[in-house]
């Protein structure tokens, strides 16, 4: 059993689940003969169901199961399960009684893709995917450079149709399984824009290629930048430490983790030990109100002053990272209310190859905040309107020409990354003012002649 943090989907093979992580503060149980049943250990009809009743019998973070009586589903599809697509259905039938749209299962098929994602081998077209407030299933982010990317679909794309088969009451890994497919083959996405526009596009697929850091740059002499657009990548925190290499001339760091939608913990908590010099990262509270503390390991790679940029597609592992750096006073946010996901799973592989993904704690930041569906507010807010996009002043990928159109964030017409470059030059500059060392010692009254000055 592994650990990791709900994050949106990135539609590759197949409607891969959120990104995996074991969580160090956090221990990996096996299970053992005692938890297994008689149904379960022989393999046959139901075997299935009855190991995932038990899982979340003993690991689920709601004791209460959502209000119910959880022995209710123990036996109630007992010889009534004849192949794997009864047991399947059934599977979703309990889940579904959770009231949980974390806690899912995967087939056979999905389970594999899902742990594909991890060694970043992805095939699809390249988006991350998710829902939103309203349960729609949406287009977190196209990732930069695929057939997604190239195609034009932009965050907040609703996806109403697949190959012309609406998606109205799918969820995520139905939608996904009809978007995956082979390589060179074409699939046809249809999306509602700003909830008025639609459109249809046809996309080849593709391998997508996986990369942490997307642009490394110098904004100006004294500003250094870097986006960070996912934590999936079991290499992201080598790619931070080497843009951070080649940035280090810079007298101050802007991260971008705008439109991150998260990956792996571990990654997280790597990249806040980067630039955390101690304090807590994260904690976790599970079912019985235990919290555990991720602590950092005091040894940071830089100091320079920093400031982060998030926006209402941050999520997960983003808001691990920006909650930990904000909360231990070693950046300023600037940019949109955080996407607000802040529940743990844990993935379970099955024994037919099957796995199911459940909720089995909550996170809160080193200030205690429980962030699930509320997301981090940041310190300097700066929302972009639809003028803003259509005029090229939103985030510099996304260019109202199309992805054709080349942009970069030197041009600095992008107001929330402007803001974030003035924020941390006062930054810069309130560190360069002098210091007065007052001294007060009885009767030499506050600053008395050859003591104190500017150091």
């Amino acid at each position: 059993m592994r650990f990791r943090l709900s994050t949106p989907t990135i539609v590759a093979v197949a409607a891969l689940a959120s990104s995996i992580g074991t969580a160090p503060w956090t221990f990996a149980r096996t299970a053992g003969p005692a938890q297994q049943s008689a149904v379960a250990a022989a393999g046959g009809p139901g075997a299935v169901y009855h190991r995932v009743w038990e899982i979340i019998h003993d690991t689920y973070y709601d004791p209460h199961y959502n209000g119910q009586n959880w022995s209710r589903w123990e036996h109630r599809y007992d010889g009534k399960l004849k192949t794997s697509a009864d047991e399947y259905k059934a599977i979703d039938t309990m889940l579904t009684s959770l009231g949980d749209r974390y806690t899912r299962f995967l087939n056979p098929q999905a389970f594999k893709e899902e742990n594909e994602q991890i060694a970043a081998k992805l095939y699809g077209i390249g988006i991350q995917m998710g829902y939103d407030r309203n349960h729609k299933i949406i287009v977190i982010a196209p990732i930069e450079g695929t057939p997604a990317y190239k195609a034009g679909l932009l965050p907040l794309d609703e996806i109403i149709e697949v190959n012309g088969k609406a998606t109205q009451g799918m969820n995520i890994e139905a939608v996904s399984q009809m978007i995956r497919g082979p390589i060179d083959t074409e699939v046809a996405i249809t999306i509602l824009r700003n909830n008025k526009e639609k459109k249809t596009f046809a996309i080849t697929r593709g391998e997508i290629p996986i990369r942490s850091v997307q642009k490394v740059a110098m904004l100006n002499s004294d500003i250094g930048y870097v986006r960070l657009t996912t934590f999936i990548s079991q290499h992201a925190n080598e790619e931070m430490r080497e843009a951070l290499t080649r940035l280090s001339p810079a007298r101050g760091i802007v991260l971008d983790l705008r439109d991150n939608p998260g990956g792996l913990v571990t990654n997280a908590i790597d990249i806040c030990n980067i630039f955390l010099d101690g304090g807590v990262i994260v904690s976790t509270v599970d079912r019985n109100a235990h919290k555990v503390n991720a602590v950092s390991n005091g040894k940071p790679f830089s100091r320079q002053p920093l400031v982060v940029l998030i926006n209402q597609s941050s999520a997960s592992a983003s808001e691990i990272t920006s909650g930990a750096l904000h909360d231990n006073r070693r950046a300023q946010l600037v940019g949109t209310r955080s996407f607000g996901k802040g529940l743990v799973q844990a993935i379970n592989k099955l024994p037919d190859g099957s796995g199911v993904n459940v909720t089995i704690a909550r996170y809160l930041t080193p200030s205690g905040t429980d962030i699930n569906k509320k997301g981090i507010t940041p310190d300097y807010e700066v929302k972009l309107e639809p003028a803003d996009y259509k005029e090229a002043r939103g985030p510099w990928w996304l260019d109202p020409g199309g992805p054709t159109v080349k942009r970069s964030p030197e041009d600095m017409k992008d107001i929330q990354l402007k803001k974030a470059v003035d924020v941390l030059e006062a930054k810069i500059q309130n560190a360069e003012q002098p210091y007065e060392l007052k001294l007060n010692f009885p009767g030499f009254g506050p600053n008395p002649s050859g003591l104190g000055g500017s150091y």
